[in-house]
């Protein structure tokens, strides 16, 4: 029996890039001539050159994400949820009631840019924008099934990629609501989730609320948490409500202490709807008890 032979001298970095060098080139197929081995090769070259570039830009994002400062000054509030519920829905009322207070607040919203719950949280914060001049932000994705951006926004970012419009909800936002919503809903709100688990993000509140998200949790427990694949306190990471205005109570109190912590005032009320911010709008001076889902704002 001969010994097994011995690594190459040097670092273990420099070892492991000496192995790779001598695996064995993969068999090569009995049609195949020189032409398509050239190919080949070329193609494998051309697919780890790729690999690497991407990887490059990633570390730069995540270096340039590290150092960009936070913001401080304006308390934002992404609400996640369905693109397919429609204006005559009750979901869609209280979304945009909802909406509209956390604007009343001095909170921004966030949201996908879409159609649906996305349309309903955008209008609900151009209600309520008047106050204290609060803005609505659509973070929008580009697909064949998409519609436009809906016409409720202050500011459009449009993304190509599903992480990097993720990403950027992180950066913006300082809560999370999660109303009714499908697949699309449940990928936003499981990303904080997780951040909230490894301690990436703190003090920043993700909220489910409604009857629909009491499966997903009796799921977490039931299967996750009973069988070791989730601690315990993972559930109680995030808050489970029932009604939108519980969820109004938690975001008041994360942006007290927001400034709290950041020493940030708002500026005191403004009594009625402001013009400068009404033209902004580009829609109808509306009374500010104008009920969601009013078709004349569409």
């Amino acid at each position: 029996m001969t010994d097994d032979p011995k690594p190459p001298p040097g670092p273990p970095a420099e070892q492991r890039r000496a192995r790779r060098r001598t695996l064995p080139e993969p068999p090569q197929r009995p049609e195949e001539t020189w032409v398509g081995r050239l190919r080949r090769r070329v193609r494998r070259k051309v697919v780890r050159g790729a690999d690497r570039a991407i990887n490059a830009l990633y570390a730069i994002a995540a270096w340039l994400d590290r150092r960009a400062p936070v913001e401080r000054r304006y308390f934002r509030v992404a609400i996640f949820g369905s693109s397919r519920i429609r204006r005559d829905d009750e979901t869609y009322r209280r979304v945009c009631a909802l909406a509209r207070e956390l604007s009343l607040k001095g909170c921004d919203i966030v949201t996908g840019g879409g159609p649906g719950l996305m349309t309903a949280a955008n209008e609900g914060a151009r209600l309520g924008a008047y106050r204290y001049h609060t803005r609505s932000f659509g973070l929008t994705i580009l697909l064949p099934m998409e519609e436009q951006p809906n016409p409720f926004l202050d500011e459009v970012a449009e993304h190509s990629t599903f992480f990097s419009r993720l990403h950027q909800f992180l950066r913006l936002s300082h809560a999370y609501v999660v109303v009714d919503g499908g697949i699309g809903t449940t990928l936003e709100a499981m990303m904080v989730w997780q951040l909230l688990q490894v301690r990436l993000l703190r003090d920043r509140p993700l909220i489910f609320v409604g009857e629909m998200w009491k499966g997903l949790r009796a799921w977490v427990e039931a299967d996750l948490v009973a069988r070791g694949l989730a601690s315990p306190g993972d559930p109680e990471l995030v808050r489970w409500v029932d009604t939108t205005q519980e969820a109004v109570e938690i975001v008041d109190a994360a942006l007290a202490r927001f400034l709290e912590r950041n020493e940030v005032m708002l500026p005191p009320p403004a009594d009625g709807p402001d013009k400068a911010a009404v033209l902004r709008t580009n829609l109808p001076d509306l009374p500010e008890e104008a009920p969601c889902g009013d078709e004349t704002r569409s």
